[in-house]
């Protein structure tokens, strides 16, 4: 059975700090699923006004807006200050710990969006309706969260290798979605995604050099470590002919990722 330790937004904000410098290097499924998600965002009549990215970290999802939305600026809030300084000077930010809540608006937002932030919350579904509750008719939420489904490959050597499943919990899609008024939901998509490598630790060091290596189940010793990269299961169409001629193994991580698109 799994073991659970308290796990504190304090000790997840340090964690990104100290890896603000490299996250942009090391997040290319984040960075893909915001500009996913902004394109998505493109298609809608949102009115002008406060845009807001929630746990923006060094700002994929708001640069993606702006992008897509040119002449919309979009606030960035976040509660690392360094991974607030990781974005352009003339962009607008807060600094504020979600885990406290919403920050004070100068404004009412018509959209908030978060990418890749709301399972980082000490309760996500109670957050996710405290920001529903917080539209006004008219406005926006946007939000793309992995999910509970998340890393199958890493359980299942895990569990092969007889050690523990040591990934972060993430929230159930099936608990996040009964929290939304049925009327409110514009899209609702459980998205599939699968990284592969040559070698198992290499799926998990991008995870690790981000910050998300924190976990509230516990530590493995190298050895443990060892032992669960050897009973990775290879990836459906593991092979790959290289030009020499060889054939070389490919080992898998897949993410589950649920997209909402709401409107109050």
């Amino acid at each position: 059975m799994d073991r659970t330790f308290v796990i504190t937004s304090q000790d997840i904000l340090q964690r990104f700090s100290v890896a603000a410098s490299r996250y942009n290097t090391a997040t290319r499924l984040q960075q893909s699923v915001a500009w996913r998600l902004a394109c998505h965002c493109r298609r809608l009549s949102i009115p002008k006004g406060i845009w807001a990215d929630l746990g923006s970290g060094t700002g994929w999802l708001a640069d993606a807006l702006e992008a897509t939305h040119p002449g919309y600026q979009v606030l960035r809030v976040d509660g690392s200050a360094a991974m607030l300084n990781q974005q352009r000077n003339s962009v607008k930010t807060i600094q504020h710990d979600l885990s406290k809540g919403l920050p004070s608006w100068p404004n009412q937002p018509q959209l908030l969006a978060s990418n890749f932030a709301l399972h980082w919350l000490p309760n996500p579904v109670l957050t996710l309706n405290e920001w529903i509750q917080s539209l006004t008719p008219g406005d926006w939420l946007a939000v793309a969260v992995p999910v509970r489904g998340s890393f199958p490959q890493w359980r299942s050597a895990a569990a092969a290798a007889n050690q523990l499943y040591t990934a972060f919990s993430l929230p159930h899609d099936e608990e996040l979605i009964a929290t939304i008024p049925a009327r409110m939901i514009r899209r609702q998509q459980v998205r599939h995604f699968t990284q592969t490598a040559i070698t198992p630790i290499s799926l998990l060091k991008p995870i690790i050099d981000i910050g998300a290596g924190v976990t509230n189940k516990g530590r493995l010793s190298p050895g443990a470590w060892r032992r669960i990269f050897r009973a990775w299961p290879e990836a459906d169409s593991s092979k790959c002919l290289e030009s020499g001629g060889f054939y070389q193994k490919r080992f898998g991580l897949s993410w589950k990722v649920l997209l909402l698109i709401l409107n109050r």
